[in-house]
């Protein structure tokens, strides 16, 4: 394949990619741990008991900045403050911003302990406002710097029968770092695509490749010819696909051989998972308990209306059980007997719904459901069985989330948003399902507190939707009857 000098230097550049994203971070994680050694150094040592002058020789000092670095980098790193380049300047400002505050919140309660008192509560909150400042200041102009070095990656879109207007749009939603410069149908054959991208790769019009919803036959080939080419391919998985993502590698003969269990999750999961459930759903329960009977008086003196609002979900096995939530919309919400989501700017929600949905308050009685056996902390989101059977006459394929217990947030929740499509929600589900851990569930408890704060995962539905099933009819209808793997 003949290559052009721009070319070459792109490939170059992108070898180095990595690293850059890893140093623009560090410098970030370094202007924060200066302020904090700063502040340790000046303020805080001399606040403990006495004058720890002798007890804090140099190497005590370097150990205290050395945990709060440790505390603050792995923070980061799992709340995706580090990923400068992949998520939008926003995100990256607030997860930062959200990772110090954190860390701070951490080490305040550890100097407090060895103060034996609060612990100069005035120097955090100036320290946290200076690390603020500069994570503003500083992520945007490393945002400009690295999108200056690593401009958005020119795409080649392959498409069949169903609409491009959603997958165009979700690129368009991140035009610093994605650029669809051509389309081209499923139809035109597998040579001629080929071709295709051969040619707009050599003349610098394209840099990667996007496999849409296409059926498993027609994309295998252009799969294998842009792995031969080392072109960089984005994939819109299957429901196949995801299910392998979990799989187990197996080498009992001389041929690779994946395996997909039987259940979902082993017996000492169960058990760990569970256990986790009913320490955290007391200890919260306690801890929420004066919020909780506020939010009840407020939402009976509002309307004089019932407090909670119970619901029939599904959870594992499609088994049935009453949802408990503080009611947030009028008491006839659903008098003409239609099961609806939630849409923008609802008009059902009252005026203490609205508060208490955006805080997530209304939530808070699942912890009982939780402590009962009918949730988990994480997993799929309940659904009730009329909008299940809705999804599933286009969807069958949704019945597979309820191979384990629904949860009180999960994957799709945290990487997905209040309106994205069933169908994606779908895939986020099994990608959770099929490569669950105990570290992913404590992993997920603590990412589930960053989208707590963050807007995009309390959108509604579109107000044209009734069960967000608008898209995945498109789907089935493109299909035209044909399955998944088609």
């Amino acid at each position: 394949m003949r290559t052009s000098t721009n070319e070459k230097r792109i490939r170059h550049r992108e070898g180095f990619k990595r690293l850059i994203n890893m140093g623009l971070s560090a410098i970030c994680l370094g202007l924060e741990i200066g302020i904090f050694a700063h502040h340790w150094l000046v303020d805080f040592q001399f606040s403990l008991v006495g004058d720890l002058t002798n007890v804090f020789w140099f190497k005590g000092h370097v150990l205290e900045i050395a945990i709060y670095g440790s505390i603050l980098l792995l923070l980061s790193v799992m709340y995706g403050g580090m990923r400068l380049g992949y998520l939008k300047n926003a995100e990256i400002i607030f997860s930062q911003v959200f990772s110090t505050l954190m860390a701070n919140i951490l080490i305040y309660a550890e100097l407090s302990v060895m103060a034996f008192q609060l612990f100069v509560p005035h120097v955090f909150i100036t320290m946290m406002i200076e690390q603020t400042l500069v994570i503003i200041i500083y992520i945007n102009v490393a945002n400009r710097l690295y999108r200056f070095i690593f401009p958005p990656r020119r795409l080649l879109l392959i498409h069949g029968d169903r609409s491009i207007e959603g997958i165009c749009s979700k690129f368009e939603s991140r035009a610093d770092k994605y650029l669809i410069t051509k389309t081209v149908h499923v139809k035109e054959g597998a040579e001629a695509i080929c071709r295709m991208i051969l040619e707009s790769y050599e003349r610098d019009e394209c840099n990667a490749v996007v496999i849409g919803d296409i059926s498993v036959e027609e994309r295998t080939p252009l799969i294998k010819f842009c792995y031969g080419q080392s072109i960089r391919v984005y994939l819109l998985p299957k429901i196949s696909d995801v299910i392998l993502m979990g799989a187990e590698e197996l080498h009992v003969f001389d041929s690779p051989m994946l395996l997909t269990r039987e259940y979902s999750l082993s017996i000492e999961q169960r058990f760990i998972k569970r256990f986790m459930d009913i320490c955290l759903s007391l200890l919260l329960l306690l801890i929420a308990s004066p919020i909780m009977l506020v939010t009840a008086i407020v939402i009976k003196l509002y309307d004089g209306g019932p407090v909670l609002y119970k619901q029939v979900r599904c959870t594992r096995n499609q088994r049935e059980f009453y949802i408990m939530k503080f009611r947030s919309m009028k008491t006839d919400a659903e008098k003409d007997g239609v099961a609806r989501l939630a849409s923008k700017n609802d008009s059902r929600v009252t005026p203490i719904g609205k508060v208490i949905r955006k805080c997530r308050i209304d939530e808070l009685p699942q912890l009982v459901n939780i402590l009962r056996g009918d949730m988990s902390f994480i997993g799929p989101r309940p659904e009730r069985p009329e909008i299940i059977a809705q999804y599933m006459e286009v969807m069958p394929e949704f019945a597979y989330r309820m191979k384990v217990k629904a949860g009180l947030a999960g994957f799709a929740q945290v990487y997905g948003k209040y309106n994205t499509t069933p169908y994606d929600k779908l895939k986020l589900d099994l990608t959770y399902i099929e490569n669950y851990t105990v570290w992913l569930d404590i992993k997920l408890m603590l990412l589930t507190l960053k989208i707590l704060f963050w807007p995009d995962s309390t959108e509604g539905i579109d107000g044209e939707q009734i069960t967000a099933l608008r898209e995945e009819k498109e789907r089935q209808r493109a299909l035209n009857g044909r399955g998944d793997e088609e």
